[in-house]
């Protein structure tokens, strides 16, 4: 005998799942549309639910996008915060891992390409951008630069301006993001391993932090 099918809705059926299927819709529309160009029917209609069920749990795009970001990008910066705090061992080790985890868990998922909407829509939305530098740019950087003192500190980085060192770490992991996201995939450009340029960029500046020999 065959089993009733099952007619009801796909967001009736799985109610605990909505928020997630929600976020991840959004995040696939914002990363291959931009956040202009994003609808909430279409985020809607990529998770399989009613445009009324996105506003019973998002009021607004905006509030959409932030819950995306706080949901994956935030997450992850505490995370990170998380594994710094709990770390013994040499700082350099810990500016490694770190820049690692910022680069296989955002920078090279679709998550960068948010990163990527931000720069180049931010000035449209700049209430957006105010969001981001906050949630994301300022604790991320922070960051780095907690991480900096420390070794500062323990005598295992040189003496450098932990702001400015932050910075020169932020820029080429960036631009590693956007040659992945944007630059290689339509232009004919030679092939960078981004676990090669990764790992020379993390060593080279390990190398340079340390202190001078006596």
């Amino acid at each position: 005998m065959q089993a009733p099918q099952d007619t009801k809705p796909r967001w009736e059926r799985r109610k605990d799942a909505r928020p997630q299927e929600l976020l991840a819709a959004a995040l696939d529309q914002f990363v291959e549309r931009g956040y202009a160009a994003t609808r909430l029917e279409d985020v809607a209609k990529h998770a399989g639910v009613s445009k009324g069920t996105l506003y019973l749990y998002f009021a607004n795009k905006e509030e959409l996008f932030k819950a995306v970001v706080r949901a994956n990008i935030v997450a992850t910066i505490g995370e990170a915060e998380q594994d710094a705090a709990a770390f013994d061992g040499p700082s350099g080790e810990l500016l490694g891992t770190l820049l690692m985890k910022w680069w296989a868990e955002i920078c090279a998922t679709p998550l960068g390409g948010i990163t990527k909407l931000i720069l180049s829509e931010g000035n449209n939305f700049p209430e957006l951008a105010q969001f981001y530098n906050e949630e994301v740019v300022a604790r991320g950087s922070n960051l780095f630069i907690q991480v900096l003192i420390r070794g500062i500190a323990r005598g295992e980085f040189r003496p450098v301006d932990p702001v400015v060192m932050t910075q020169v770490l932020i820029a080429p992991v960036l631009m590693l993001m956007m040659w992945t996201h944007s630059f290689m995939p339509t232009c004919d450009m030679p092939p960078i391993s981004p676990q090669a340029f990764m790992e020379t960029f993390i060593s080279t500046t390990v190398r340079g932090l340390r202190p001078d020999a006596p």
